[in-house]
């Protein structure tokens, strides 16, 4: 008796159909997205003012004209970030971007990068908090903003929160 060895051609039609299974099973869902949902781009253009419930408003400053805010909301990183951990509801976010400061523009002035330097831990730390709060950080990247380019936060109660950025908005 002789062996059957296996027909090239069908075993190149199982492993296409194996393939062709997983690609399908590994995807997500595009009938989520159908038609059907014909003001997605008015809800989305509404989610970038409002995350969650919160309003989410841009403003710009210098950071030379605000430099005493800016190095107070730094020195409380720590805090900050005990608090960000905690923060599931906000009544609005205030992004405040410092153009200046941006690193295209040279860095924040030297005062603000002193404090930057002395509290690099635990600004580091409050950027790994935002980025693991879905909130915060859905509303910082809805702005086009890097965490990297957050220098601090301050809180103004228990339903505001302001972020400084050493950044420019986008356009």
């Amino acid at each position: 008796m002789t062996a059957k060895t296996p027909r090239p051609d069908l075993f190149h039609a199982v492993a296409a159909a194996g393939l062709l299974t997983a690609m399908t099973l590994g995807t997500p869902a595009i009938a989520q997205t159908g038609q059907a949902d014909t003001g997605a781009s008015d809800r989305q253009a509404a989610s970038v003012d409002r995350i969650i419930n919160s309003e989410v408003h841009e403003d710009q400053v210098r950071a030379a004209d605000d430099t005493d805010r800016v190095i107070a909301a730094i020195e409380q990183a720590s805090e900050s970030t005990s608090r960000v951990r905690k923060v599931t509801d906000l009544d609005r976010v205030d992004i405040i971007f410092m153009p200046d400061s941006a690193a295209t523009e040279g860095g924040p002035p030297p005062e603000i990068a002193t404090k930057l330097d002395e509290n690099s831990e635990s600004i580091d730390g409050l950027r790994r908090e935002l980025e693991s709060n879905a909130l915060l950080y859905h509303a910082i990247n809805s702005h086009n903003l890097l965490i990297t380019d957050v220098v601090g936060i301050e809180f103004d109660g228990d339903k505001r929160m302001v972020i400084f950025a050493a950044a420019k908005p986008s356009p």
